[in-house]
């Protein structure tokens, strides 16, 4: 079978079912944790991720631009995020040359993500990780990369609507 005969086929029945539970165990997971995470700490997964994601960062900062393409957001979901997240105070922008725009953690950005960490850890662990067996973790962790890998190729970037001819 062509590339072109597979991309006009409807998925079958198994590739339905498997493809429903997938996303329906994403989004159960993702609002879990959302949850518990606002509850404990007062930070979104969005913010706690920045933040996680600036700290990481070598000289800690980082491009806005780098940062956006770290996470996967386009330019305006960015901008928005480290809006809200300067006015309280947990993130700071600074101008750089060339027009770049770099972020930074203040103080009381550190002080939340070291505060939200472990039990975020800890949610993550009871939610994810304790329910699925070490080989299983193995195989989750290659088929995450196979896909990772995947959606990051150019051909499968932007839009993904196509003409029937």
């Amino acid at each position: 079978m062509t590339q072109r005969q597979r991309k006009r086929q409807g998925l079958g029945d198994h590739e339905v079912q498997v493809w429903q539970t997938f996303f329906r165990m994403q989004e159960v997971l993702r609002g879990r944790i959302e949850q518990q995470l606002q509850a404990c700490s007062g930070l979104s997964t969005a913010d706690y991720t920045v933040l996680a994601v600036i700290s990481g960062a070598e000289d800690g900062r980082l491009r806005a631009y780098h940062l956006g393409a770290m996470m996967g957001w386009e330019k305006s979901r960015m901008h928005h995020q480290l809006t809200r997240m300067s006015k309280r105070g947990l993130v700071e922008r600074h101008s750089g040359e060339a027009r770049a725009i770099y972020v930074t953690l203040t103080q009381k950005g550190r002080e939340a993500l070291t505060d939200a960490a472990p039990q975020h850890s800890e949610h993550v662990r009871q939610l994810f990780i304790n329910c699925l067996r070490p080989e299983q973790l193995d195989q989750l962790a290659d088929i995450s990369a196979t896909l990772l890998t995947n959606l990051q190729r150019p051909e499968n970037a932007g839009d993904a609507c196509t003409e029937e001819e």
